[in-house]
């Protein structure tokens, strides 16, 4: 009989590419997922992937597999906020902030998903480009906190949602496309263009920038992220971006990605008061942008 682990564990490979990064994620042993993974295809009888490739390459039989776990999970994290909403009648609040101009790419399914497992909780957000909104999290005035910077703890939880790399992009002829990998040294004569965010605050300065005292030779804003796109391709500037949201750019050949350094590696948080963490609708919202995420960014990693 399959079990919904079955499911669970083959998405995961999807997404991870490797049986060690699947072990890895789902906290289990590379024998446990072995024998798990053997004994599905004892009982369907058939192999679900092809053995030595990288990325996985999944059989037919496995794609059938994947396609049932994409229509059955959701429904099933949907059943369960359905039973734990019966069992305690929330009419509650969520009100975040997000750190992240690129986040709306995927919180915005991911709400709506959201409320219509909890329809009785109130949605509100409102940027966090402008202002530290940990203490107004700390005060009440919000409840949740999209982000990527740990800065306190103590009375702060900050729950993991997922793993990513952010890459330096430039236009499809810019010289830095030579490169391998790219050094701090070798955005110190470039234009850098961010969101209109506190230097101090981007990923880019305070985990690559700042260790090596190294500053661009100016900085340029752009609103949102298909702005700064055109931008950078149009030879405008470069620009360091998480890879789940360049990627289906970069495929298109509109610009060109690179890694920073050894890999830029960062994890973003859904950070809530301590004594909230535990709350159903809470819970609830961490697995549904877990879920929404994992199935439609590329490039990432579920903690």
């Amino acid at each position: 009989m399959i079990e919904v682990k079955h499911l669970k564990t083959i998405t995961t490979l999807r997404e991870t590419g490797s049986l060690t990064a699947t072990a890895t994620a789902l906290h289990l042993t590379q024998s446990a997922l072995s024998h798990q993974i053997k004994d599905l295809e004892a009982r369907i009888g058939s192999q679900l992937f092809l053995r030595k490739t990288r990325p996985v390459r999944f059989t037919a039989e496995g794609k059938l597999f994947l396609d049932l776990a994409d229509d059955i999970l959701p429904k099933i994290y949907k059943a369960e906020s359905d039973v734990a909403s019966l069992k305690k009648d929330v009419h509650g609040r969520l009100h975040m902030a997000i750190e992240c101009h690129s986040c709306f790419q995927w919180l915005m399914p991911a709400l709506k998903e959201f409320q219509s497992a909890w329809p009785s909780v109130s949605l509100d957000f409102s940027s966090g480009f402008g202002f530290d909104p940990l203490p107004a999290l700390l005060s009440g005035q919000l409840d949740l906190v999209i982000t990527s910077d740990i800065q306190a703890k103590g009375k702060i939880h900050y729950e993991p949602l997922f793993d990513f790399e952010v890459r330096l992009i430039t236009s499809i002829s810019h010289p830095l496309t030579k490169k391998q990998t790219i050094q701090p040294l070798d955005i110190e004569d470039q234009v850098m263009l961010t969101y209109p965010v506190q230097k101090n605050r981007l990923d880019v300065v305070k985990h690559f920038l700042q260790p090596q005292k190294v500053e661009p030779l100016r900085w340029k804003q752009a609103d949102n992220t298909l702005m700064l796109i055109q931008m950078v391709s149009a030879g405008l500037g470069v620009a360091a971006l998480p890879n789940w949201a360049i990627d289906e750019f970069a495929r298109q050949g509109l610009i060109h990605s690179s890694p920073l350094g050894k890999g830029l590696q960062r994890r973003l948080y859904a950070a809530t008061r301590l004594d909230d963490k535990d709350k159903q609708d809470l819970q609830a919202f961490f697995n549904i942008a877990r879920y929404s995420c994992d199935k439609h960014l590329e490039g990432i990693r579920l903690p």
